[in-house]
């Protein structure tokens, strides 16, 4: 598995829909970009000026909102993630 180091996140996003509600298929270009996704590995965090280790918000297994174009996507063993800096990351989902 990948272990994202500093402040990263990485995650997998959420599908989007296929079909609006009416039952029209949607094209790909026509699509809205997800901006939810499940937190899979955490980061050990940042390091602060005086040495101290910042701790992370999110954990393994969030349900996150992140922002739109953020991060970078990575394919790995057959699967593709996003990797995100914790500060693009705008909320947990309840």
């Amino acid at each position: 598995m990948l272990k994202p180091l500093g402040d990263r996140v990485i995650v997998t996003v959420d599908k989007e829909e296929e079909k609006t509600v009416g039952g029209i298929v949607l094209a790909n270009n026509a699509k809205e970009k997800p901006q939810t996704a499940e937190v899979v590995a955490v980061g050990d965090g940042l390091v602060a000026d005086d040495g101290k280790k910042l701790p992370m918000n999110v954990k393994k297994g969030d349900k996150v909102l992140f922002d739109k174009y953020a991060g970078s996507t990575v394919k790995y063993e057959d699967n593709e993630y996003l990797i995100l800096h914790e500060k693009d990351i705008m909320a947990i989902v309840d």
